[in-house]
């Protein structure tokens, strides 16, 4: 009786270590652990349930890629879009009507100050100069004869300041006459290059019709706007770092000039105006330009890849590494730009901070530093 009895309980203890090694996964559960039951007897044949033992495996700690904080000297920099512009630009047009009777010019050349364009017929103006050079000739005559004749008594004051007022009328037409027969000459204002002609020889110019542009792009004018509040970060001698879609590889520096002392009432922004070099002509008015304006020095900052940035709702974070374990730590982000982002606050400079693998981290977890992958 007492024989079945034992036999009975070692049943039951079987059967609550069964059921504890299912609860507790005992085929390789979740954390990699065994359970073992072992039934034995005692020297009178009772059997003796053995305790269940567990044995936990260990987890490896999640891998990830980690970069070293650097500090580096920041400066406030602004970016805008703007414009590119001839440093001098103009129309170039006719003055007087007058029948276009030479091109001096190849369209897209350069020219020097002064030299002749475009010249219009100049018969017209040429007799209109001739007649005027005769009446002022006999201004002139005039008023020698009435001087003579007003010193010898035969003459009248009268007839002498008529005969002066002649002149002076003769002078005036003759000066006119001989702008009119100058202005047939079209010259450049300026050196620079010659557009597309929208003319021909034999065409009619009436005045002020365009006959063809002139630029002068050896310097160029860059337009661009701030917002308002940047008005005390821009100064008149600050760099520009231009770059234009042409040459997306290279950039282009320029120089603040000129700022607009009225701020845009619609827009809120400032007007500012920089100048750079273009002693090659790689570059051509009108092309759209990314800015970068560089300004006044703001210290050491501390510097970290932008992919290490974790965003927790209205919070940034980013998770160092110290001794094998995950710390997660909360920034104040300041300026990015080319795959970094600045720390103004809550980042050690010597950091070593988690570039990827964030998602698997938990603060205060250890990690596995692995390399970073190479692209295939």
């Amino acid at each position: 009786m007492k024989r079945n009895s034992l036999i009975a309980v070692a049943a039951l203890v079987l059967v609550a270590a069964g059921a504890y090694a299912f609860m507790s996964g005992s085929s390789e559960g979740e954390n990699g652990s065994s359970v073992v039951a072992s039934v034995k007897t005692d020297g009178s044949g009772a059997a003796q349930a053995a305790a269940p033992a567990a044995t936990e495996g260990k987890k490896r700690p999640p891998p990830v890629e980690v970069a070293k904080a650097r500090t580096s000297e920041a400066s406030i920099q602004l970016e805008s879009v703007g414009t590119l512009a001839s440093d001098e630009s103009v129309a170039i047009a006719a003055e007087v009507v007058g029948r276009i009777s030479s091109i001096n010019f190849k369209e897209g050349e350069p020219v020097k100050a002064d030299s002749v364009l475009v010249t219009l017929d100049n018969l017209l103006s040429s007799a209109d100069l001739a007649f005027a050079d005769a009446n002022l000739k006999l201004a002139e005559s005039n008023f020698e004869r009435a001087t003579t004749l007003s010193k010898t008594g035969a003459g009248t004051a009268r007839n002498r300041d008529e005969a002066q007022a002649a002149l002076d009328t003769a002078r005036a037409a003759y000066e006119l006459a001989r702008v009119r027969r100058d202005k047939t000459e079209i010259r450049a204002p300026f050196d620079g290059i010659v557009g597309l002609r929208a003319i021909s020889v034999g065409a009619y110019a009436q005045v002020g019709q365009t006959l063809v542009n002139l630029e002068k792009i050896d310097t160029l004018k860059l337009d661009f706007r701030l917002p308002e509040i940047n008005l005390r970060d821009v100064k008149v001698g600050q760099t520009v770092d231009i770059v234009v879609d042409a040459y997306p590889d290279r950039k282009f520096q320029g120089e603040v000039y000129a700022i607009d002392p009225l701020v845009d009432a619609n827009g809120r922004a400032l007007k500012i105006r920089a100048r750079l070099a273009n002693p090659n002509g790689e570059l051509r008015p009108g092309l759209f330009a990314r800015v970068r304006l560089i300004g006044a020095s703001r210290g050491q900052v501390v510097i970290i890849p932008e992919g290490a940035i974790v965003p927790r709702g209205t919070d940034t974070v980013v998770f160092t590494v110290t001794d094998g374990k995950a710390k997660e730590s909360k920034v104040r982000l300041g300026r990015r730009a080319d795959g970094e982002v600045e720390i103004l606050e809550g980042l050690a400079a010597d950091a070593t901070v988690v570039t990827a693998g964030q998602a698997r981290v938990k603060n205060g977890q250890p990690v596995e530093i692995v390399q970073p992958q190479q692209p295939s």
